[in-house]
């Protein structure tokens, strides 16, 4: 294991803390500078279980830092806003220890207020609307697809809101993206995000692994006007990945990402109930699934990139 210690609660005394999320702790390092701390905290439908998946934190903080170096190389003119995985100096050894390779710094940035979502492929809540209206977030699609089908012509965009915590994202309109953030800056996002998943999906797809859908969120560098992709990336949180070996369309897939979770509590009748306590063996098998999407993803173990 990478660390027996599941870490649901960090408070760091050396640095102010700016934002508590469902997963992520942000903590101000100086004016120009954030610290972002990954908990093994896991949520579900915007609910936060009580418990948490093993080596989480490390996973998902370690997965961005790699497609960071990967899509800064493939998708050229992409600014991100990570810097370092070296924890900062104004932070005591003690909490140095708890927060190495689960954190990294990162530039301080005026986030946009979206979710750009990428869909190239039809499951989930997509499946659930072509299903009964023939559409993906309000735009007609040809009639015949089946569960998981690619989206025929590639990857869309939808875009939706981006709730404060315990409130429901809402998916919103091109043209009601452009009336939040600006045309301009909306469709430099939109062009972005399609981008960038497409250069994902690329990669990912030579490692065996299908990204069938994602969420990204963006950034605005204010002294250059640019904007720069922040948050996490094409992680097991934030996207549906599919193992390309066990691809069947015309059913729910098996998956390398927190599908696992959802389906056991919609199984349970607990979609979307606060408080909800994790079985065990559900979490261990999400940390397994989390794993090895790691392994493939970047070739290395998790234990193997905490000696490196």
């Amino acid at each position: 294991m990478g660390s027996n210690q599941v870490l649901t609660e960090v408070h760091l005394t050396s640095l102010p803390k700016l934002a508590e999320g469902k997963v992520r702790d942000l903590y101000s390092v100086d004016d120009e500078t954030l610290l972002f701390v990954t908990t093994d905290r896991i949520s579900a439908y915007d609910v936060v279980m009580k418990n948490g998946v093993p080596d989480k934190g490390a996973l998902l903080t370690l997965q961005s830092v790699h497609w960071f170096n990967v899509l800064a190389q493939k998708v050229p003119g992409l600014k991100t806003h990570f810097l370092t995985t070296e924890v900062p100096p104004a932070v005591g050894p003690e909490e140095a220890r708890l927060i190495r390779h689960r954190s990294m710094q990162v530039r301080k940035l005026k986030v946009f207020p979206l979710e750009a979502i990428v869909r190239g492929y039809i499951t989930g809540s997509a499946w659930k609307e072509y299903a009964a209206k023939g559409t993906v977030h309000g735009t007609p699609l040809p009639p015949g697809l089946r569960e998981c089908d690619a989206i025929p012509g590639g990857p869309i965009y939808t875009p939706s809101t981006k709730a404060p915590q315990g409130q429901h994202d809402e998916n919103i309109s091109r043209a009601q993206a452009a009336e939040i953030v600006g045309p301009d800056y909306a469709a430099r996002i939109e062009e972005l995000a399609l981008r960038v998943f497409r250069a994902g999906q690329e990669y990912a797809l030579e490692r065996d692994i299908i990204i069938a859908d994602t969420k990204f969120e963006f950034g605005l560098d204010e002294r250059t006007d640019e904007v720069v992709l922040v948050d996490e990336v094409l992680t097991s949180d934030s996207s549906r990945m599919w193992p390309k070996d066990k691809y069947e369309p015309g059913r729910d897939q098996e998956s390398f990402d927190k599908q696992f979770l959802r389906n056991w509590l919609t199984e349970n009748g607990l979609k979307g109930k606060e408080g909800v306590e994790v079985p065990q063996d559900v979490l261990q098998a999400t940390s397994e699934r989390y794993r090895e999407v790691f392994r493939r993803l970047t070739g290395r173990t998790l234990e193997e990139a905490l000696q490196g």
